[in-house]
């Protein structure tokens, strides 16, 4: 609402400036206390916190702070080189093409459950299952809501994120009583820059690939930067020489998600510019801001509002030159309120967890969300069974069902174009 009262090119800066350091902001709480800020920020946990856990978590976001500029760059540059032709090859996919895109998503979960992958197959499943229970888009009946008029609306994905990777640790804090008075870790806060990107430029094909691969996936309307992070992980990870090291504090698998969700925010801009769709929920907002000034996005925006788009080119580049500095500051503010014993820190955990699922929508029922699928994701850990293929079932599922039945729809329930047409 404040962007209203204020020149367009100097609003869209706000906007954007919020949108492009956004996904770093969710990757401190989710490596530092397993909470991703973010939906993008949920690939960050795996391997973020585990490196936190042995007292490198500053290490860990400070090469998750690096790899996010370059990404960002990488985006933004692909932006402004090849917006026309990439958007052009992005838009000719179909509902055939968005299905097999999100299974291969889904396909990930066997990838993150290494030596494990029935479990990981339950755990999918159990998310896809999460992801349909609310209103069938199709038909308009209510599924799976037991009457209960809250769950019309489906379940919130932050709620679910924040109980399975927050509250779930709450819980296992809470078992270890013994440990609460330590100090929540013991990490080493003074990172130099320069040996962090010593580190990074030793790995900089797996950054640029994932960066790439962000582009792409952030191109396609309604992917977005979280599923652009786990196909990246889950490629890097499919294609390491040390597959077994990831999830488990590799550098590998700090680096390809966030390299990659930076990357898919400059992506998802190239279908919003020059057609008017937006790549994710992020742009949908900027482009009604942009609707809101009176600006039509699409292919005539070159023409009519040329300095407008080099505007949006500059600030996206200027955006993660800014986020570096910000970034450092950040990392040592939230590393020293860490040093506070744990049992401090848990309490404060649950309730920014708290309000946090409350405020989405404004829900108490979201909160009892949250702390449901907090004794789920205990549950899950103490079984060894993982959380990640739950995570993409959930987020991948309406994209895979709407696709899906779409397409039956068009092809009057022939399921051979699936086959022959993607």
């Amino acid at each position: 609402p404040i962007t209203y009262y204020m020149d367009p090119l100097a609003g869209l800066a706000m906007i954007l400036g919020v949108s492009f350091t956004s996904i770093f902001a969710g990757d401190i709480p989710a490596t530092f206390l397993r909470i991703p800020g973010t939906p993008a920020s949920a690939a960050a946990v795996l391997d973020g916190f585990e490196m936190s856990k042995k007292g490198k978590g500053s290490l860990a976001l400070t090469i998750d702070l690096i790899c996010s500029a370059i990404g960002g760059l990488v985006g933004v540059l692909l932006l402004i080189i090849i917006a026309p032709p990439l958007a052009k090859f992005a838009l000719k996919f179909t509902n055939f093409q968005y299905f097999w895109l999100g299974m291969f998503g889904l396909s990930m979960s066997a990838v993150l459950s290494t030596g494990n992958n029935v479990r990981g197959l339950i755990s999918a499943v159990l998310g896809l299952l999460v992801s349909t229970v609310g209103i069938d888009i199709t038909t308009g009946f209510p599924r799976f809501t037991f009457g209960n008029i809250e769950l019309m609306g489906g379940i919130g994905f932050i709620p679910v994120m924040v109980g399975l990777f927050g509250i779930s640790e709450v819980f296992k804090n809470v078992k270890t009583r013994a440990h609460l008075t330590e100090k929540t870790i013991n990490d080493k806060i003074d990172i130099s820059i320069f040996e962090t990107l010593l580190i990074v430029w030793k790995r900089k094909w797996i950054l640029l690939k994932s960066s790439f691969i962000g582009t792409f996936v952030g191109a396609l309307p309604g992917a977005g930067a979280d599923i652009a992070a786990w196909v990246a992980y889950g490629i890097e990870k499919k294609t390491s020489k040390k597959p077994e090291e990831f999830g488990k504090g590799s550098i590998d698998g700090v680096i390809a998600p966030t390299g990659a969700n930076n990357a898919a925010l400059g992506g998802t801009w190239i279908p919003a510019l020059v057609f008017g769709v937006p790549g994710d929920s992020i742009t949908a907002i900027v482009l009604g801001a942009m609707l809101m000034y009176g600006l039509k996005p699409g292919p005539l925006i070159f023409q009519q509002s040329p300095d407008l788009v080099k505007g949006i080119f500059a600030i996206a580049l200027i955006s993660q030159f800014f986020l570096i500095p910000i970034g450092l500051l950040g990392i040592k503010a939230y590393g020293r309120i860490l040093s506070l014993p744990r049992n401090i820190i848990m309490v404060f955990v649950l309730i920014f967890s708290v309000v946090g699922s409350y405020a989405i929508r404004n829900s108490i029922f979201d909160i009892y969300v949250m702390l449901f699928f907090g004794v789920v994701g205990y549950i899950f850990e103490n079984l060894n069974i993982p959380l990640a293929p739950m995570v993409l079932g959930i987020i991948l599922g309406p994209m895979i069902e709407d696709n899906l039945r779409v397409g039956l729809i068009k092809t009057g329930g022939n399921y051979l174009p699936f086959l022959f047409n993607c």
